[in-house]
């Protein structure tokens, strides 16, 4: 199947991009998603340059906090561009693969959330996530839009690396421990988008709104405890509400998801974030 991604520099981007390796890769210089109409038509003539079977969305704004103050750059990113993008995937009779967010629900139950749940989005950076859902499916051609949570990889900023970092100069911690959710390797993210890609392209019946996240559900505590565990440092994690960790973007306290139906259609299983954090580390250790 020949790709076409967009986004080169964003972990699940990244992941494909060596997963793929004959795939066309779009990055921001050549279809900035922040000025959407233009980045459509440069999705346009990539699609008919490079006889593309199928497409995989990866980019987007997913600076949270920040977000509340660049709620038009994070709409223009993650709403208007994908909408306009799923046209022009549309207009060439050819799948698309989105990737949004656990962020478009309030996390308001303990229950898992399955992908036909209410959504209610607690801050800008969901809104704008369920904006470009919204706009994806409204476009009319055939799509997968798979929401996932608590993306890690060796690539970029995430938890993991940050806790890494942390333990550098740190034998404490402070961790919440109210929001749960399930931590993805943005590995498996990539595997997933490929294997959805094409089922579309055989089967454009499967398409809808699919859910995809790592298991088990941990708490971010518990997360830090086995990346310390694993990672040999000695650093104590001690439970916080997130009362006492505020910060400008209000976080869901569930982000539990209900992955039954991806497994269902696509035959994808929720994946281990214990062995992907163990591989994870690896890399990272092979790269030092």
């Amino acid at each position: 199947m020949r790709l076409l991604v967009i986004g080169r520099t964003g972990q699940v981007a990244t992941e494909l991009a060596a997963l793929a390796p004959g795939a066309m890769i779009l990055s921001r210089a050549e279809a900035d998603l922040a000025h959407p109409e233009a980045a459509a038509e440069a999705v346009a003539g990539a699609l008919a340059a490079s006889g593309a079977d199928a497409v995989v969305n990866a980019a987007a704004y997913t600076a949270v906090d920040r977000a509340e103050d660049e709620a038009a750059l994070a709409l223009a990113v993650n709403g208007t561009a994908p909408g306009l993008i799923a046209q022009a995937c549309a207009a060439a009779r050819l799948p698309m693969v989105h990737i949004s967010t656990d962020y478009v629900f309030d996390g308001s139950t303990s229950a898992p959330r399955a992908p036909g749940a209410p959504t209610a989005p607690l801050g800008a950076y969901g809104r704008t996530k369920l904006a470009g859902e919204e706009a994806v499916r409204s476009a009319g051609g055939v799509h997968a839009i798979l929401r996932t949570s608590w993306v890690f990889s060796p690539h970029g900023g995430n938890f993991l690396k940050t806790m890494l970092r942390l333990s550098e100069s740190r034998d404490a911690l402070r961790i919440v421990s109210d929001q749960v959710g399930g931590p993805t390797p943005a590995r498996a993210i990539a595997r997933a988008c490929l294997t959805i890609a094409e089922r579309l392209a055989a089967d454009p019946a499967l398409a809808g709104t699919y859910h995809f996240s790592g298991a088990p559900d941990v708490s971010w505590a518990e997360f830090a405890r086995e990346i310390f565990a694993q990672a040999g440092r000695d650093v104590t994690v001690s439970d916080i509400p997130t009362a006492d960790y505020p910060t400008p973007a209000a976080r869901p306290l569930n982000s539990r998801l209900d992955c039954a139906t991806t497994q269902t259609a696509f035959g994808l299983e929720r994946p281990d974030w214990r062995a992907g954090l163990s591989e994870t580390l690896a890399r990272l250790e092979a790269r030092s």
